[in-house]
């Protein structure tokens, strides 16, 4: 029996450059058409749909990963070259306690996507 889920559908200017970018970091194509694509790495599942309007720099899409292992994620990314930095796309923001009192770090795609990476409590 599989489990109730809800998934998040974020927007892909181009559907080549956003597998290469989160194939590089481990996620798997499981689907893939014209106007769709879903995106697997262990049990986090990402589905895209084509919107080649998308701008970065004004896009308010975000979603949120709860994850076992913040550091091994967010190091997986970062070895791919993503850059720490306030601004620009893709860019990383380090994981760290928040105020709101889990640990979590940001990774904002070449879309301009917010992916928040937050550490599961142990």
């Amino acid at each position: 029996m599989t489990a109730d889920r809800a998934l998040p559908n974020l927007p892909a200017s181009d559907f080549a450059v956003t597998r290469r970018f989160y194939e590089s970091f481990g996620f798997r194509t499981t689907f893939s058409d014209d106007g769709w694509m879903i995106l697997r790495r262990g049990t986090v599942e990402l589905e895209f749909f084509s919107h080649p309007d998308v701008d970065p720099l004004s896009s308010a899409h975000q979603c949120t990963i709860r994850v076992a292992d913040l550091d091994e994620l967010w190091l997986a990314i970062r070895a791919t070259g993503v850059p720490v930095a306030d601004t620009g796309h893709p860019r990383l923001h380090e994981p760290r306690m928040q105020d709101w009192g889990m640990r979590a770090g940001y990774l904002i795609d070449p879309d301009g996507t917010q992916l928040t990476l937050i550490e599961n409590p142990r």
